[in-house]
């Protein structure tokens, strides 16, 4: 696992810990529902936030599935808390707009045409942060118009389409960046790997240069989902190019942006392909 997961784990682990502690429990065989039920009431008096709270308990939960499996103390289950799913926000048309006018390469620095190539990466691909700080130029298939990504969320590498405007961007940007194939295709100012904060600054200093105040990285991600849903992409193929196990994510994303789907639905309803609003029903007296 990673670092940052290694310690969500060991951070909850050891608050449900300093609980059991509390409660003189000493054996994790003691652990049953009530004592769950006690540890998340003591949480919701805390935080209030049922999403947090429930990350929480997933990493409790995790714990007990396996002291379960290894026959330390007896299965039990760890209930989640209703969350309310809030629409996640998006970059505008407009922001959007703002973001991919293309920087005057012999006035700005390699610092923001960088930047400027990694936003049209992020809004092409959907890519975690994590997943294009590791993007080498090796990874680039630009006869067979796909891409590798070697680092992803969940360990498996994947192979995701390019794109013919990506492509022509990152035809000009290797141009520029010169490199061999084992360098990283968005390096700091040192030919290193972008760490994440550095890539988090970057693009946080770009969009507010660019009067966007919107400066997520993850945000791209929820844009691409949107964009592509919208435009009549389908939810498979959606799943594999995010990457997510399954499509309970992808149908989050549907559910998110439904009011948007609304647009344009009345040009591809099915139903208006065989019937015109002006025709009037005609009603046997009998049928009233």
């Amino acid at each position: 696992m990673s670092n940052n997961t290694i310690k969500y784990y060991k951070t909850n682990c050891q608050r449900f810990k300093s609980f059991l502690k509390e409660k003189s429990i000493k054996y994790i065989s003691d652990v049953n529902l009530n004592v769950i039920e006690d540890f998340t009431i003591q949480l919701q008096s805390i935080i209030d936030n049922a999403t947090s709270i429930n990350t929480i308990l997933r990493a409790i939960r995790t714990f007990l599935n396996y002291s379960a499996k290894m026959n330390y103390s007896n299965k039990v289950e760890v209930i989640m808390l209703k969350e309310e799913k809030k629409i996640k926000p998006t970059y505008t048309d407009k922001e959007i707009k703002l973001l991919l006018k293309k920087p005057k390469l012999k006035k700005c620095g390699f610092g923001e045409y960088r930047n400027w190539v990694m936003v049209n990466w992020l809004l092409s691909t959907g890519n975690r942060a994590r997943t294009i700080r590791n993007i080498k130029i090796k990874d680039l298939d630009f006869e067979g118009g796909y891409i590798k990504l070697r680092k992803t969320k969940n360990k498996h590498q994947q192979l995701i389409p390019m794109g013919n405007k990506l492509s022509k961007i990152l035809t000009e940007y290797l141009q520029y960046r010169n490199g061999n194939s084992d360098d990283y295709l968005f390096p700091n100012i040192y030919d290193d790997k972008l760490s994440t904060s550095s890539l988090g600054t970057a693009i946080r200093r770009y969009n507010l240069k660019r009067g966007v105040t919107k400066t997520s990285t993850h945000l791209f991600r929820h844009t691409f989902a949107k964009k592509y849903i919208k435009n009549g992409g389908d939810m498979f193929r959606l799943q594999k190019i995010l990457g997510h196990k399954s499509l309970d994510m992808v149908r989050e994303y549907v559910n998110m942006f439904s009011d948007d789907l609304k647009e344009g639905f009345e040009k591809y309803n099915p139903l208006n392909e065989f019937t015109s609003i002006k025709e009037k029903i005609k009603m046997n007296k009998g049928d009233e």
